[in-house]
């Protein structure tokens, strides 16, 4: 075991990929003489291969990861970097030699922490706190067990609490916030709650600069709510790590809808680390035969909805029913990579996704949210998305007066979210007396006075993007002439926001709020 831990003391950035690959064939190859004679591994790799083939497959993880948990939460750098090779290492070992791995060493990263949180050893826990928030930006364990984690430690905010929290948010905060920011809400009014209480409670000094504290971590989880603090790192860091994850699927690997309990639990059993398996869901036949049953049904349901809606391929159908049955746009974001569609028939995932959002009788942002995670993924989306947009512009005269309030909507949630530019109105003629029904006309004020609802600094860089191409000299008249004419003229109230549009319009230095 001295080589494993040599290696482990040797991961860096630069050789986590050629150490993990290493160390992952311990659970895969027979070493033989010949082995070492081609040299496919070390000599004294070989003779670790050799100790672990004479164990169980779940002895081998449980000393790896002992290991691992001791190098980090032990180790006295305590720093950033630390803690996302490791966090990497983990990620791919579960990528090459299943996800079983990484479930494990969830389970022992748990007792890890609430060893070292009984023992109060500061280091140890920010050694700790620094893994789980890279493990989560890895792709190893979803942000509901990260929010689970922070609410659980939300109800004591003692001072360790505090740091943790901390940790946590600047490290992970913007992303947990993208992935689910109603949770990120939830998590705030918790954290209210409790500090109130605390400070009903607070009699002396020492409480008092406790109360300080819970004061800056307020101002910090509501700057990261409110969008405004960025993460200390580049983004750019770590883009090596993340290229070769993304190259070995570590989607696949993702441990969804597990909860802290969950990994302290003495009495697990199975694969407990699958959400979805029956067999460990109950214990009581009758209730799997109801299950199953359930989920036949649902599924019948999904495809006569699907027809009704004339998703007439199987590709569309398919589609159909991950949108609308996925329990959150995570969920079906990763069904719909899971499809694979051959050729071009990835181009259907938009267009199904646009009208299914345009059948809807109250309109539903989970359709913007799911679109913006899929064009982020892809940019073809992106593309595929415009020219499905351009498509329905073509029927507005003919267009059902909720649908065209839904595409209103969804096309300034998209602009405003900066997944979409304002250029997607180019093909529009917006200044063009000849051309704008009153159905056209009804329909552009909708979509530009949704945008007005948003805080001036957004609608200053959603309308500054359009300002300096002069390719889209056209589309600034038009949105000038038809603020002019058809928002500000029956909206009073909207001439500052109309002001303030126009100076974003000419703001040929493209200067952003």
């Amino acid at each position: 075991m001295s080589s494993f831990v040599g290696l482990l003391n040797r991961l860096s950035e630069s050789n986590v990929e050629s150490i993990t690959g290493e160390l992952s064939t311990i659970f895969q190859v027979r070493c033989t003489t010949s082995c070492i004679e081609n040299e496919c591994l070390t000599v004294s790799l070989c003779f670790d291969a050799i100790l672990f083939q004479s164990v169980a497959r779940s002895v081998a993880s449980h000393i790896m990861i002992e290991e691992a948990l001791a190098s980090c939460s032990g180790g006295p750098r305590g720093n950033e970097q630390y803690a996302a090779v490791f966090a990497a290492f983990v990620a791919g070992m579960a990528c090459l030699v299943g996800v079983d791995f990484s479930a494990k060493f969830m389970a022992s990263f748990a007792k890890c922490f609430e060893d070292e949180y009984l023992k109060e050893d500061n280091l140890s826990l920010r050694n700790l706190t620094l893994l789980l928030s890279y493990l989560c930006i890895f792709g190893v364990c979803s942000s509901d067990l990260i929010y689970d984690f922070l609410v659980m430690l939300s109800k004591r905010l003692t001072e360790i609490d505090v740091s943790i929290i901390l940790a946590v948010l600047q490290c992970c905060g913007m992303k947990i916030r993208a992935d689910d920011p109603i949770s990120m809400k939830n998590f705030i009014v918790s954290v209210q709650k409790t500090t109130n209480d605390l400070k009903a409670s607070s009699r002396d000094n020492h409480e008092k600069r406790n109360s300080k504290r819970m004061e800056f971590m307020l101002e910090t989880i509501c700057d990261i709510k409110n969008n405004k603090k960025r993460q200390k790192e580049d983004p750019a860091h770590h883009t090596r790590i993340k290229k070769w994850l993304q190259k070995l699927r570590v989607d696949d690997i993702l441990l969804r809808g597990l909860k802290w309990s969950k990994l302290l639990d003495p009495d697990k059993k199975g694969q407990w680390w699958l959400t979805g398996d029956l067999a460990s869901a109950t214990d009581n036949v009758e209730e799997v035969a109801n299950r199953i049953d359930k989920d036949v049904l649902e599924t019948q349901r999904m495809l006569q909805l699907a027809a009704a809606q004339k998703m007439n391929t199987d590709a569309r159908r398919a589609i159909f029913c991950i949108i609308m049955s996925g329990e959150d746009y995570i969920d079906a974001f990763e069904k719909l990579l899971r499809l694979e569609l051959p050729g071009k028939q990835d181009r259907d995932i938009m267009r199904v996704l646009l009208e299914c959002c345009l059948q809807e009788k109250v309109f539903n942002k989970y359709y913007t949210v799911l679109a913006t995670k899929l064009c982020e993924h892809d940019k073809n989306h992106k593309f595929t998305l415009q020219f499905c947009i351009w498509d329905h512009f073509k029927e507005l005269d003919s267009m059902q007066l909720m649908r065209s309030m839904h595409l209103a909507k969804f096309v300034a949630e998209m602009v405003s979210s900066f997944t979409l530019s304002l250029a997607v109105l180019k093909t529009v003629e917006l200044s063009d007396l000849n051309l704008l029904s009153p159905r056209r006309v009804m329909h552009f004020r909708m979509l530009f006075e949704a945008i007005f609802e948003y805080p001036d600094s957004t609608v200053w860089n959603v309308f500054t993007r359009v300002a300096v191409a002069p390719e889209l000299e056209g589309l600034r008249q038009g949105i000038e002439f038809f603020g002019k004419e058809y928002i500000v003229k029956s909206n009073k109230d909207l001439n500052q926001k109309f002001k303030l549009v126009k100076r974003a319009l000419n703001n040929v230095e493209g200067v952003l709020m």
